[in-house]
């Protein structure tokens, strides 16, 4: 029996399929990072460390459900033609209809959940929840979807990297330090290799289908695996370079992270196609490895 027959139209496990759910570790990411340096701070309140990770996690639902709509009315996602992860729209399994109100469901909650951030900092927090939801629909829609002409890289650095860690740090601590933008950096650009590798194993397509993602734009799939490269070492060198001496742990313990990134770079080399899609996958993983080295390396820094 073939995937298509075992999943019904609108069904629970249609939704579980478009939540995507191995991409909300790259929502929880920054967050958790930035929860961390605030424990390290001595600035940590349980409280609003969930609410901005379950706001994180929300927005990023509401942005997969409107990119999965969005491709499939463009056609960029055809039933049967996809490298990576069938999309839900595309293949039937939810309709334009139902996916248009799980998307205001998912804004909705999302927002409900950020507004009630505003009980630990200013109203400042408004104006960074409206442009999260604005970006995530300009992603994929509007005139000039900036997925579509190399703004998808520059999207990643600034919502998963530099507002979340930031702002999660200014809602737990009151405000911004040095640190805490270089974590965010730092972050972002590991984040990123996620979208890199997801737009190198797609090269093929986005450029037939005009979608010009910034591995496209660079011409080649082998500039893509330098993009790739150099990412990921700039996002894990920077913490050693960037972070005081009083956060040595957390400066090092993301050195780690650099072999498994060269693992991954060097299989890109001999792959190609949906042979990309287990490469992909280590990919996400690296990059809940990386989280977890940061997020330990603060805490430990905390006790020394």
């Amino acid at each position: 029996m073939t995937e298509e027959k075992q999943i019904r139209p609108n069904s629970f496990r249609a939704w579980v399929l478009a939540l995507r759910p191995k991409t909300l570790s790259a929502a929880a990411a920054p967050v958790l990072i930035a929860v961390s340096l605030a424990f390290c701070d001595s600035r940590f309140a349980f409280a609003p460390a969930l609410l901005a990770l379950l706001f994180a996690s929300g927005m990023q639902i509401a942005a997969n459900f409107i990119n999965d709509l969005l491709d499939y009315t463009k056609g960029t996602d055809s039933k049967g033609e996809r490298i990576g992860p069938k999309r839900v729209c595309a293949e039937g399994w939810i309709d334009i209809k139902h996916m248009k109100r799980g998307i205001a469901v998912a804004v909705t909650l999302s927002s409900l959940i950020g507004l009630s951030l505003l009980f630990y900092a200013g109203y400042e927090l408004v104006f960074i929840g409206i442009a999260c939801i604005l970006f995530a629909y300009l992603y994929s829609g509007g005139p000039y979807p900036l997925s579509y002409i190399g703004m998808g890289d520059l999207l990643v650095l600034l919502f998963f990297g530099i507002v979340p860690v930031t702002v999660t740090y200014y809602i737990l601590a009151g405000y911004i330090t040095s640190t805490a933008a270089i974590t965010a950096l730092s972050c972002g650009l590991i984040v990123d290799t996620i979208l890199v590798m997801n737009n190198y194993r797609d090269f093929h397509g986005d450029r037939e289908s005009n979608k010009k993602t910034l591995v496209v734009l660079l011409g080649s799939q082998k500039a893509g695996r330098r993009l790739f490269l150099l990412t990921g070492l700039a996002g894990a060198l920077l913490p050693l370079y960037g972070l005081g001496t009083g956060y040595c742990c957390a400066a090092l313990l993301p050195m780690l992270y650099i072999p498994l990134h060269f693992t991954v770079w060097r299989k890109m080399k001999t792959k190609s196609g949906r042979a990309l899609n287990p490469i992909f996958g280590e990919t996400s993983r690296n990059v809940v490895i990386f989280t977890f080295l940061q997020c330990a390396g603060f805490i430990l820094d905390s006790y020394l």
